[in-house]
């Protein structure tokens, strides 16, 4: 379903103590403006079998986050090269894709017709997406007045009732109260039983170890080990 060839990526960091943007453009247009080059990926390569669940693990600044974006689009690699087969839901950033200004309701159809969907698919599956988020009568409300946790519940229930063929978690599942952890958790084994291709970072082990088939353990942005579940956390452990 997904196949990762020698992704590696690069960021210029500004070396400048530049304030505003106002004087980054001016600095820039001078040509005084400095950088330096951080890559945060080097070289990265696996790939993802249909219906695996596959755990991306490491320590903070390992790049876990910038290879799920780059799976999912979002961005583009300096070098290297993503295959995908099959609609992707990424659940990366809490409130991606949501307007803060319209109602929950609103955003099931605008986040729905983001990820791909008809509104008359949307319309048949509103129902199903307000009661599993428990929002209630709040889904009326703009959500600019929501906490995380209802935002949280939303994006959860539109990414998972709408049946993604590839799935992608970046520790959404720790958001949120302890009910709704549950019920969160139950629905990702419900949809991992159902062949949904799950790519999932967590800095839970036991969710890694409960959840996954296999895992990618990134360490300062290259593959350090990727193996079956018990050898590569247990080796992470150490």
């Amino acid at each position: 379903m997904i196949q990762v060839q020698d992704v590696s990526m690069r960021f210029k960091m500004s070396n400048d103590k530049i304030t505003s943007i106002k004087e980054l453009v001016t600095q820039t247009l001078r040509g005084k403006v400095q950088y330096n080059e951080f890559w945060a990926l080097h070289d990265v390569n696996f790939e993802v079998k249909k219906g695996e669940v596959i755990g991306i693990i490491g320590r903070n600044g390992a790049g876990k986050s910038t290879i799920l974006k780059i799976i999912s689009g979002i961005m583009k690699p300096t070098t290297g090269n993503v295959v995908r087969y099959g609609n992707i839901v990424p659940m990366l950033e809490l409130g991606s894709g949501f307007d803060y200004d319209l109602t929950g309701r609103e955003n099931i159809f605008l986040n729905g017709a983001i990820l791909g969907y008809s509104k008359e698919f949307l319309y048949e599956k509103y129902d199903e997406i307000l009661a599993f988020s428990e929002l209630g009568d709040f889904i009326h409300m703009p959500i600019r007045n929501y906490s995380s946790g209802m935002l949280m519940r939303l994006a959860f229930s539109i990414a998972t009732v709408v049946n993604p063929e590839i799935l992608i978690v970046d520790e959404i599942l720790s958001v949120g109260d302890e009910n709704f952890q549950e019920k969160s958790h139950a629905r990702m084994l419900e949809l991992m039983s159902g062949g949904t291709t799950v790519l999932f970072v967590s800095h839970s082990l036991k969710q890694i170890r409960e959840m996954c088939n296999r895992v990618v353990w990134l360490d300062g942005g290259t593959v350090r080990m990727f193996g079956d579940v018990e050898t590569v956390c247990d080796a992470y452990k150490l």
